[in-house]
């Protein structure tokens, strides 16, 4: 296979960002909401995150500063309150999530005008939105600075909230009821129904047989299944 090769160290900002973004995906979406110091709400949505850690419960979130180079709404409010929870995004709230992406100014409410009702924080002050499927509260671990484009946030889960018909006993959860969605490239986003199950094998596993990949595809709340 010919490949095409890119030193980053010659290549500008947005040219990396580019390769990036085409190559590292799909990428979970993190909704974050956020309080600032008087209390007022804000709800953006990442996709610069991912859990880090289970033990301790570690997530992180690139925040991108704004074009001035001041930070954006939300890490602002994580610095001066040192909280914020990241909401997953289902496929049922994509139009409302891309509502609170355009970059308003810090006095409007982004979950208004997205037409969002919230739920008060369990442990942190934060708000959570209400339909969100999944939503983890999260104490400031740490800032990771990174220069003057984006800023690391390390957040530790203190509280999680699962719809309670996609969670079992034995703590799985079901990702058809979740039907999550992830980002792509450009404007492009991926859905969670298609895919594959593949056993992870031992060393005495793989010498009888090699798994198989096992495709699915998954049935979303109200939907119908497929195979």
């Amino acid at each position: 296979m010919e490949t095409a090769a890119f030193d980053f160290t010659a290549l500008g900002p947005r040219e990396r960002y580019k390769l990036l973004i085409g190559t590292v995906m799909p990428r979970p979406i993190a909704w974050v909401t956020t309080v600032d110091d008087t209390g007022r709400a804000n709800a953006a949505p990442f996709s610069f995150f991912n859990c880090l850690s289970a033990d301790p419960p570690v997530v992180a979130l690139g925040i991108e500063f704004r074009p001035d180079g001041t930070p954006k709404d939300t890490g602002r409010n994580i610095r001066e309150t040192g909280v914020f929870t990241v909401n997953l995004v289902s496929d049922a709230l994509m139009e409302a999530m891309n509502v609170t992406a355009v970059p308003f100014g810090p006095e409007v409410d982004e979950l208004a005008r997205a037409g969002l009702e919230t739920r008060p924080g369990v442990a942190v002050a934060s708000p959570r939105i209400a339909l969100a499927p999944a939503a983890l509260e999260c104490r400031l671990h740490s800032f990771l600075d990174l220069g003057g484009s984006r800023e690391v946030v390390l957040g530790t889960v203190v509280q999680a909230h699962i719809r309670a018909d996609a969670v079992d006993a034995r703590f799985h959860v079901d990702p058809a009821v979740l039907d999550l969605v992830g980002r792509m490239g450009g404007q492009g986003y991926a859905g969670t129904r298609d895919y594959f199950d593949l056993a992870t094998m031992s060393e005495a596993g793989l010498a009888e047989a090699p798994a198989t990949r096992r495709p699915r595809r998954l049935r979303p709340p109200g939907g119908e299944a497929g195979v």
